[in-house]
């Protein structure tokens, strides 16, 4: 039985001028609106000397646009008792509206007035540079962001994924009123879709479009383009830090969504770290006894995305926790995992697929997404069937094609590294 991405509920394209896409997914039930404008290019989009630009810029477009002051749009914002945000991702910068369908008439024009009237004043920026960098103080006083850092490091070296997105210290620090200009004049040329979801009121074309007034914006139709790549190493890098646990991360760069057995990581993931079933916390935590926290990160991505195990340990047990994260790695690679386990994973598989759809906000942010992605708007229930075809095999192919050299990062106290780097040394992942 096919599953259906909004079942009795209504997907139109929508008519306007721009070269934008619009969609409109009508869903009976509250009164609610939420609305998705996803622009391709976020951090990973950054100039080179201007690392941390799409995030700075994100965070200024609620801070005054159009004829709204920042507090006056906060204002008229948090009267309705709506939501407004926006944040830069690797691959986007992504405005979220969600409010009543009734205040819609007001607060959708605000979409393509942050967009093309941003007001960017320089209290403003010199107050939102000053947050992102104590952010970044904070990260680097977390052991878990730390090893995270550097293994973004590892697998993407100075790229376009190489970097958080909150940028890079020194260079936020420079970033001017003049350049945020710049970036802004590029928001959504290299593609942008709208997504539209709940309860729409009619001319809502007509209410987007209130915004420009007599500006114009320049978009795109996403196309379904080569992402970054990564650097495809195998290596080890350790941070010092004079803490009671060690945190581990094992990773690697694989395939964007959409492509070729990215399907097959997917359902991998979801038999390595989704739920207490799940083969990493039983195998390290449950069975061995090594774990405080583990699970496995892959987002989507525009490029090659990221494959990585976490676990963080208590130091006194950083060799077994190394060579059993190793072991569970390597067991990847040599053996398929059985039908009863694929069963359970594309359970789970089904299930998350399942609670992303609950909310209007969830599947606008969904369908933006994929949309974004220069992928079919019906490319969710595709995956769902096409997972169920795929067999134990498939994922180990998978498994041997794209997760053959990871890379280990390692941060905790100096013993437990020297403890780890032995195992690394040792284990036959590091000597194929």
């Amino acid at each position: 039985m096919r599953a259906t991405l909004l079942p009795a509920a209504q997907v139109e394209r929508g008519v306007w001028d721009l070269n934008c896409p619009l969609w409109l997914l009508h869903r009976p039930g509250a009164p609610i609106l939420s609305a998705k404008l996803w622009m391709r290019g976020g951090s990973a989009g950054d100039p080179g000397d201007q690392r941390g630009a799409a995030q700075l810029l994100a965070g200024l477009l609620s801070r005054g646009c159009g004829p709204y002051s920042g507090d006056a749009l906060a204002d008229l914002v948090e009267g309705c008792g709506a939501g407004l945000r926006c944040e830069a991702a690797e691959d986007a910068t992504l405005i979220s509206l969600k409010c009543a369908s009734d205040d819609a008439p007001v607060l959708l024009p605000l979409l393509l007035q942050m967009v093309c009237s941003p007001w960017l004043v320089d209290d403003q920026i010199a107050l939102e540079r000053q947050l992102n960098l104590q952010t970044l103080q904070r990260q680097r006083e977390d052991p878990f962001q730390v090893a995270h850092d550097q293994l973004r490091e590892q697998l993407y070296g100075q790229g376009p994924y190489g970097h958080d997105p909150l940028g890079v210290e020194a260079e936020l620090r420079r970033l001017d009123r003049e350049a945020l200009l710049l970036q802004a004049e590029q928001l959504g040329q290299r593609g942008a879709v709208l997504v539209l979801a709940g309860q729409i009121p009619t001319g809502v074309s007509e209410l987007l479009l209130a915004g420009l007034g007599d500006l114009s914006w320049t978009s795109q139709v996403p196309q379904r383009l080569a992402g970054p790549r990564g650097s495809g190493s195998c290596s080890l890098a350790t941070s010092p830090d004079e803490t009671e646990q060690l945190v581990l991360m094992l990773g690697t760069t694989t395939t964007p969504l959409g492509a070729d057995q990215a399907l097959a990581l997917r359902l991998l993931h979801c038999h390595l770290g989704i739920g207490m079933s799940s083969r990493l916390f039983v195998a390290l935590r449950e069975e061995h006894g090594l774990a405080y926290d583990v699970g496995v990160h892959h987002p989507a991505r525009l490029g090659d995305a990221p494959f990585v195990m976490h676990l963080s340990t208590s130091a006194d047990r950083a060799a077994d926790a190394t060579r059993e994260l190793l072991n569970e790695w390597q067991r990847l690679l040599q053996q398929p995992i059985s039908p009863a386990e694929l069963e359970l994973a594309l359970a789970k598989f089904r299930g998350q697929e399942a609670l992303g759809r609950q909310t209007s906000s969830q599947l606008a942010d969904r369908q933006a997404l994929v949309l974004g992605h220069g992928l079919p708007m019906d490319f969710a229930d595709r995956s769902l069937e096409a997972a169920a075809a795929l067999s134990p095999e498939d994922l180990h192919r998978a498994a041997r094609t794209l997760l053959s050299r990871p890379c280990l990062s390692l941060c905790g106290p100096s013993s437990a590294l020297r403890a780890a780097e032995r195992q690394w040394g040792r284990h036959a992942l590091n000597n194929p």
